[in-house]
């Protein structure tokens, strides 16, 4: 009887012991993050080194410009020196995004970079939208004056597109203060799953930035046909000249604003749609993951080319720049020079 009892027991032992060895790898699977950052984990930060330091060297230089090098405060002055003060910001973020790209961080510093990074490239979207409507009035209707032209207007306006931004940076803030135990929500820059107050923000980003998409194309094709009809019956190659150049410059604008954030935001429509699960599929979640941050990058790069648009249509930081090349940014600072180009309008129409 002793012997039956102590072989039941032992053979009772491995079958009470061995769920236990099954249940401890199964949890730990199932709480790892499955989305990876695969080949950007060498990419990104390369990439946003590049673009850190050119961002800081060009808009440190237009500040300069735009603040100690012109007597005459423009409309246009207002709007390009908070575009550059945006992506000067920015820049700033990325330094951080590099240091924790696909890496763990502290879980609040990763909020308040994430969040201020998004508060400065929506800002400099919507000081390249007043950027463009100034222009598209000041040569559509060039003997009318707005009140977008006088510079109480333009700098309330540039205070009003920062409170916007400042207060639907807010809720991403706050939101997700809970959800660092979910799979990747240790990682800093990385996919996380979103509630309904995120989605409906960036949804609501989304829609506004195709509406100012729209405004764009019709402000540059009424530009384009206004330009082209005034060279129509102008005989003198000079004239002819100077509006091929006058189009060339309207379009700059455009052109870096389509290049650098329509990608980006043709992706976040499925990217956001992930985040809530209403896409289910892992493997689409992963390339809308690689995806979304190589557009992401791209977006950036708009605080390098920014610099392009005051160089075209500010001749106080073209001379600012040529001056710099040339090695001689110190004539900048010479009261007498400084004032015969200063007098002049820092747009060129």
């Amino acid at each position: 009887m002793a012997l039956s009892t102590h072989l039941a027991i032992t053979t009772l032992q491995p079958e009470e012991t061995t769920p236990l060895t099954i249940d401890i790898p199964t949890a730990f699977t199932f709480n790892a993050c499955h989305i990876q950052d695969g080949v950007l984990s060498s990419l990104l930060p390369v990439a946003y080194s590049l673009v850190c330091g050119l961002s800081l060297v060009s808009n440190i230089l237009a500040l300069f410009v735009f603040w100690t090098n012109c007597q005459k405060c423009t409309s246009m002055v207002i709007y390009m020196r908070n575009l550059a003060v945006a992506d000067l910001l920015l820049s700033l973020c990325l330094p951080f995004r590099i240091a924790y790209q696909n890496n763990e961080g502290p879980a609040l510093l990763c909020q308040i970079i994430g969040a201020f990074f998004y508060l400065n490239m929506y800002a400099s979207i919507m000081f390249l939208s007043l950027i463009s409507m100034d222009r598209y009035l000041k040569i559509i209707r060039p003997l009318q004056q707005f009140k977008i032209h006088s510079v109480s207007w333009s700098t309330r306006a540039t205070q009003v597109v920062w409170a916007i931004n400042v207060v639907c940076i807010i809720p991403f803030l706050i939101e997700n203060k809970d959800k660092t135990n979910e799979p990747c929500g240790q990682k800093c820059f990385h996919f996380k799953k979103r509630g309904s107050v995120s989605a409906a923000i960036n949804s609501t980003a989304v829609i506004a930035f195709f509406v100012l998409l729209f405004l764009f194309v019709f402000f540059y094709a009424k530009i384009s046909l206004k330009l082209h009809q005034a060279s129509l019956g102008r005989s003198q190659p000079q004239t002819k000249r100077n509006s091929n150049r006058a189009m060339k410059k309207s379009f700059v604008v455009l052109i870096i604003f389509i290049v650098c954030f329509v990608p980006y935001h043709l992706v976040r429509i499925p990217y956001i749609l992930a985040q809530i699960d209403s896409i289910h599929s892992m493997d689409w979640k992963q390339t809308l993951h690689i995806t979304n941050e190589l557009v992401l990058c791209l977006s950036t790069l708009n605080s390098c080319l920014d610099p392009v648009i005051y160089f075209f249509l500010s001749a106080s930081f073209k001379r600012a720049v040529i001056c710099t090349i040339q090695g001689k940014l110190k004539l900048i600072m010479n009261n007498q020079d400084r004032t015969s180009y200063c007098n002049r309008s820092v747009t060129d129409n």
